[in-house]
C-alpha cells in the first residue's frame, strides 16, 4: 500500500482515537453526578492515552491530493473498527480490574452491537462504565448505518443498492451529496434515541436507565444496566422496547425518504413488509403456543414472547426471562430466529431479511422454469430486475456466513466448550444478537466462564459478522496487497 495512502488512513483513525478520547468525558461527567469520583481515573488515564496516540496519528498532517480507492476503504473500515476497541476497552480494564481479554470482549461486543457479555452484577456497577458500554453500543450503531450506506455497496453485500434504487428519484436528486445523507441519517437517529429514552422515562425508568436503554435498543445491541434485562423493568417499558427494537432494524436510508415526503417509502419496501409482517406472525403464533403450555394470561403470553421474540429477530439481545426454559420446541425455534436479522441499511445484524425474499423469489422461478422449459420467467425485488450479479453477491455471502458460523463452532469445540455452548456461541456472535443457548451462554448466563482464546475467537466472529465478512475477508486475497 502507498505511503501516501497509509498516512492518510492513519489521519483517519487518529480523528476516530480523538473523537473516542471526547467521548469519554460524558461517563466522566455520570461519575460526578453520582458522586463515584473513585472511578474518574480510570477514564482520565483511558481518555489521555487514547487522546495523545489520536494526536500522534494527525500531527503528520494529511496527505494532499490523496484519494482513497474503494479497496482502501474496506481496510480503513476493518481496522478502524479494531483501533477503537483497542483504545475503548482500556476504561473497562481499570475500572472492573478485569484481564484486557475480557476488556476487549466486551468492548468488541459492544461497538458490534453484539451485547454478549463477560460482567455480572450489573446492578452494582459503576454508572460511568455502564454510560461507557451504552454509548459503545450506541455509536457502533450508526456507525454501522453509515458503513451499510458507504461501504458495503462497493463489495455489492449489504443490499443498499436495491433500496438506493427504490428511491433513486429522491436518492439522487434530493441528497446529491453523501455528507448530506450522513446528516439526515444522524439527525434521525438522534430523534429516535430521544424518543425511546423519553418513552423509557415516562413507563418507570430512571432518567439514568432511560437513556443507557434508548442508546442500547436504537442500536439494536442490548445491553442493559440490570443483570435481569428487561424482567427488572415494567410491561410498559417492555412494549416500549418491542417498538424502537423494529424501529432500529429498519433502513434508515428509507426513513431519510419518508422525513422528506415520500410517505409510503417504508410502506411499499418489500423486505420491510416482510420483517414487520413476519415477526408479527411469529409472534402471534409463538404466543398462542406459549399461552397454552403456560400459566399467563394471554396478552402477557404475547408481551412476554414478543419482546423476546423482537430482540432475537432484530439481534438486540434484550432477555425477558429465561426462554431456554419454555421447552425444547422454544429453543429450537428461536436458535432458527438468530440467523434472520433485520433490514438492509439497519442497526440489525444476522442474515438480513432481504436475502431470504430474494432465494425464495429465486426458488420459485426455478420451479417455474421447470414446469415450463420454454417460458422466459422474469425475477425481480421491490420492483427491480434481478440479476446475475445480485444473485452471485448473495450466494458468495451467504456460503461464506455458514462456512464462518461452522469453523468457529469447531474452533470452540476443540478448546473443549460443549456442542451446544460451541454452535449456539458460533451463532449469536457472527450474527451479533448476543445471549446464546443452554445455561452457560443463554439468557440467564454470561460470557465469563469461557476460556480466553473462546473469546477471543468470538471477537473475531463478532467483528466478522457486523463488517457482513465479506468486508474483512477481501483483505485476505492477493488481488488485494497486489500492487
Amino acid at each position: 500500500m502507498p505511503l501516501p495512502t497509509l498516512r492518510i488512513i492513519g489521519f483517519i483513525l487518529g480523528i476516530f482515537l480523538i473523537t473516542l478520547a471526547v467521548s469519554m468525558v460524558i461517563p466522566m461527567l455520570t461519575l460526578v453526578v453520582f458522586e463515584r469520583t473513585d472511578d474518574l481515573e480510570a477514564f482520565l488515564w483511558g481518555s489521555l492515552i487514547t487522546f495523545m496516540s489520536g494526536m500522534a496519528l494527525v500531527v503528520p498532517g494529511r496527505p494532499t491530493l490523496t484519494l482513497l480507492r474503494p479497496r482502501d476503504m474496506y481496510f480503513l473500515t476493518t481496522i478502524s473498527w479494531l483501533v477503537v476497541c483497542c483504545f475503548a476497552a482500556l476504561p473497562m480494564m481499570l475500572i472492573q480490574h478485569i484481564s484486557y481479554t475480557d476488556a476487549f470482549f466486551e468492548t468488541m461486543s459492544g461497538i458490534t452491537t453484539t451485547g454478549s457479555t463477560v460482567l455480572v452484577g450489573l446492578d452494582d456497577t459503576s454508572p460511568g462504565l455502564l454510560m461507557w458500554r451504552s454509548m459503545l453500543q450506541w455509536l457502533g450503531g450508526i456507525g454501522f448505518i453509515g458503513m451499510a450506506v458507504a461501504i458495503l455497496p462497493l463489495l455489492r453485500i449489504g443490499g443498499m443498492r436495491l433500496f438506493q434504487t427504490e428511491s433513486s428519484d429522491w436518492s439522487q436528486k434530493a441528497l446529491p451529496r453523501s455528507h448530506v445523507m450522513a446528516k439526515l441519517i444522524l439527525a434521525i437517529y438522534l430523534a429516535l434515541t430521544f424518543l425511546c429514552g423519553l418513552c423509557y422515562w415516562l413507563s418507570g425508568m430512571t432518567p439514568f436507565e432511560a437513556i443507557n436503554h434508548a442508546m442500547t435498543t436504537i442500536a439494536t445491541g442490548g445491553y442493559s444496566t440490570s443483570d435481569a434485562s428487561m424482567a427488572h423493568f415494567s410491561p410498559a417499558a417492555h412494549w416500549t422496547a418491542i417498538v424502537f427494537m423494529t424501529l432500529g432494524g429498519l433502513p434508515f436510508m428509507l426513513m431519510v425518504s419518508t422525513v422528506r415526503g415520500n410517505r409510503y417509502a417504508l410502506l411499499r419496501d418489500q423486505q420491510v413488509r416482510g420483517f414487520v409482517g413476519g415477526m408479527a406472525a411469529i409472534c402471534l403464533l409463538f404466543a398462542l403456543w406459549y399461552w397454552m403450555h403456560s400459566d399467563f394470561a394471554f396478552l402477557d403470553a404475547l408481551r412476554i414472547v414478543t419482546l423476546n421474540v423482537v430482540s432475537v429477530v432484530s439481534t438486540t439481545g434484550f432477555a425477558l426471562g429465561d426462554y431456554t426454559q419454555w421447552g425444547d420446541f422454544a429453543i429450537l425455534a428461536f436458535f432458527y430466529l438468530t440467523f434472520i436479522g433485520g433490514c438492509s441499511g439497519s442497526t440489525s445484524g444476522g442474515l438480513k431479511v432481504f436475502r431470504f425474499q430474494v432465494a425464495y423469489s429465486l426458488l420459485r422461478a426455478y420451479l417455474q422454469q421447470l414446469v415450463h422449459p420454454r417460458a422466459v420467467i422474469k425475477q425481480q425485488y421491490n420492483g427491480h430486475n434481478l440479476d446475475e450479479e445480485i444473485v452471485r453477491s448473495i450466494l458468495t455471502f451467504s456460503f461464506f456466513f455458514t462456512i464462518t458460523i461452522g469453523v468457529l463452532a469447531l474452533s470452540l469445540a476443540l478448546l473443549g466448550l460443549d456442542p451446544i455452548t460451541a454452535l449456539t456461541g458460533a451463532a449469536t456472535a457472527v450474527c451479533n444478537v448476543g445471549p446464546g443457548l443452554g445455561p452457560v451462554i443463554g439468557p440467564a448466563g454470561t460470557f465469563a466462564t469461557l476460556p480466553d482464546a473462546a473469546k477471543w475467537l468470538l471477537s473475531a466472529g463478532m467483528l466478522l459478522g457486523r463488517l457482513e465478512i465479506i468486508t474483512v475477508l477481501v483483505l485476505l486475497t492477493r488481488a488485494f496487497w497486489k500492487h
